[in-house]
């Protein structure tokens, strides 16, 4: 007697999102809450800057997400010499044939480390453009698409500024999400001590999760719901930054359509088929600040881009 089917069972978005926090926590000590804002970019298709001080994991956190998923990985070291050829890649003549063939530089990809992306000159950056925003790029007058899913993690020191370019203000309104880590707790830095005795824990961190299972759990973040209501806050919110005072340049409608989209992948992390405000606030600040370009008086002032973010949050009222 042939035994009975085992009908195919198709995780759910929250269990493919715990397997993965808890596999990358095991390296990533302390780091929760950055895990949880990475982890909604990456299911939502955005893409991640991360800035904060040198030593405090950055690297570490993109390398834990790639190693944690069957996909094919690369690091782009940034440095002041680095071409655009260098990401992007090169068409060498093959002397046997007389031929140009084309060789696939490391933005080909499922996730790709850009590391100290501020290094490199704007030329170098703008390579990066066409990539995050449309998943192609144009090479010798052809398009070539990447490969899905397609993830940029982006790294930069905030207190260097020797040999660094600022990066330009539509190379960040490509970035969804721009977040710090921060230093952690004693507690969880001796945790790393001990974990790092003999070896580094990201040495044996395996795959959890398949690239069926990325591309399925994409598909349950469009699935969630987004009222009118909310549709109407986060606009509100993002229109708001473009009066506000001392903002020079506010956000763009990349951003509201930014902060939609990892609102529903917060909201199926938090096991929810709708979108609610608590997902919008908690996303507001990293969604949207890095996109604000301040007037010169207010930033002599002290003013900063998370400030008039969280004013607008509660200046705003809270849809019911």
């Amino acid at each position: 007697m042939n035994p009975t089917p085992t009908a195919f069972h198709s995780p759910s978005g929250q269990e493919i999102y715990q397997r993965l926090s808890t596999n990358i926590q095991t390296v990533m000590r302390g780091q929760s809450v950055a895990t949880r804002k990475l982890l909604a970019a990456f299911a939502s298709g955005g893409h991640v800057l991360l800035d904060d001080y040198p030593g405090t994991g950055k690297t570490t956190l993109a390398k834990a997400l790639a190693f944690s998923v069957d996909v094919t990985f690369k690091r782009i070291q940034f440095t002041p010499d680095l071409l655009p050829s260098d990401i992007l890649g090169v068409s060498i003549l093959n002397q046997s044939d007389r031929s140009f063939h084309f060789h696939e530089g490391p933005i080909f990809a499922n996730v790709v480390l850009a590391d100290e992306i501020n290094r490199a000159s704007p030329r170098t950056q703008s390579a990066l453009l066409e990539a995050m925003a449309e998943a192609q790029v144009s090479i010798d007058g052809e398009l070539r698409k990447l490969q899905e899913p397609f993830f940029v993690i982006a790294t930069q020191n905030p207190v260097e500024s020797r040999g660094t370019y600022p990066l330009p203000e539509a190379q960040m309104d490509r970035f969804a999400l721009q977040f710090g880590l921060g230093y952690i707790s004693p507690e969880a830095e001796v945790d790393i001590l001990s974990d790092q005795i003999q070896t580094h824990p990201i040495d044996a961190l395996k795959p959890c999760i398949s690239i069926g299972e990325v591309i399925d759990l994409k598909e349950q973040v469009k699935q969630i719901r987004v009222s009118q209501e909310m549709k109407r806050y986060l606009v509100d919110l993002v229109n708001a930054t473009r009066s506000a005072t001392g903002v020079q340049l506010g956000a763009s409608p990349r951003a509201s359509i930014a902060l939609m989209k990892i609102a529903q992948a917060l909201a199926l992390f938090d096991g929810y088929e709708f979108v609610t405000p608590d997902q919008i606030q908690e996303l507001a600040v990293p969604v949207i600040a890095h996109r604000l370009v301040l007037e010169s008086q207010a930033r002599f002032a002290g003013r900063t881009a998370d400030t008039v973010v969280e004013e607008i949050l509660q200046s705003l009222p809270v849809p019911a």
